[in-house]
């Protein structure tokens, strides 16, 4: 692919993090993987990449958050991203990705999708690559089941490994606080953790085919937080508390601070807490920072990945 490059451009695109408002976990396939039944709803808090030309492709990531933890290597999703536009393409040049990040690390909110979503905007967008949405999601979908969701955004229904997306009926937005407790959790590890666990006690999933509970499905329709903050509920907290049972004290402070509910988002070990309003978030986050906890009122849902 040869096109005339304005090699001074650099394009910018914001994705959101994301928490689960509802994940119900399959049991242990024979591949060692699980279908599970979410629901995702994107927030406002971001990660921003720009991209631009650049010898040999490289990245740098700083934050808001501890970034100590985030790969520079070939393992990135973010830069697996942009291999993949390029790749997809036939585009032989360089790109140089620059990340700034908002969302916790290793916190269960997806930051490193959102990357990755991000990136596959951005570097689609910087060299003309011409690849619609369809193409930016089928390639996400090769990186893992969160980055469609950062394509996407809003509020969506995930099946099979969670990247079978359908945009779920909502009304409003709704405030939440969120934790993000550092010591952040494997996700292989807690799964594996949730199968030992199901098997040590003999408890079998829900169902053989997980699907959402319709009343989560209804709280979201009406715009309901009291009647959400009761339905929400995520298989893999009870592997993400058997791992960092401090995390059961972190939900226990921010019921009695208030919140509506609370709830371990995806693998953690951020923890969600759903509040009735803006204000009330604020009441609340204030609450959880005066026991010591570093707490964020956020809203959702917001967009998925986009140019700014």
């Amino acid at each position: 692919m040869s096109l005339p490059l304005d090699t001074a451009r650099r394009v910018h695109v914001r994705a959101p993090g994301k928490i689960n408002l509802f994940f119900e976990v399959g049991p242990v396939g024979d591949d060692g993987y699980h279908d599970v039944a979410s629901v995702y709803q994107a927030v406002s808090l971001f990660e921003d990449v720009w991209a631009s030309h650049a010898d040999v492709t490289s990245l740098s990531v700083s934050g808001d958050v501890d970034v100590s933890g985030v790969p520079l290597d070939a393992s990135n999703l973010a830069l697996r991203a942009a291999r993949l536009v390029t790749g997809a393409v036939g585009w032989e040049g360089g790109i140089r990705l620059e990340i700034h990040k908002g969302v916790p690390v290793a916190g269960g909110m997806g930051g490193g999708s959102a990357d990755a979503a991000a990136a596959l905007v951005a570097v689609n967008d910087l060299i003309g690559g011409g690849l619609s949405s369809g193409d930016l999601h089928a390639l996400g979908s090769q990186l893992g089941a969160d980055v469609p969701f950062a394509l996407l955004g809003g509020t969506a229904v995930g099946t099979g490994r969670g990247d079978e997306l359908a945009p779920a009926l909502g009304r409003g937005s709704f405030a939440w606080v969120l934790v993000a407790d550092g010591g952040g959790l494997s996700t292989p590890e807690v799964y594996g953790t949730l199968d030992r666990l199901r098997a040590d006690a003999d408890i079998a999933p829900d169902r053989a085919t997980p699907s959402v509970d319709p009343a989560v499905l209804r709280a979201l329709r009406s715009g309901d937080a009291a009647a959400l903050g009761a339905a929400i509920r995520n298989d893999l907290q009870l592997a993400a508390v058997h791992l960092r049972p401090d995390l059961a004290v972190l939900i226990d402070e921010g019921l009695a601070a208030g919140a509506l509910g609370g709830i371990v988002s995806g693998s953690g070990p951020t923890v969600a807490f759903l509040a009735s309003s803006a204000g009330h978030a604020r009441e609340v986050a204030e609450r959880l920072g005066a026991a010591g906890r570093q707490a964020h009122a956020v809203s959702g849902p917001v967009a998925g990945a986009r140019l700014v």
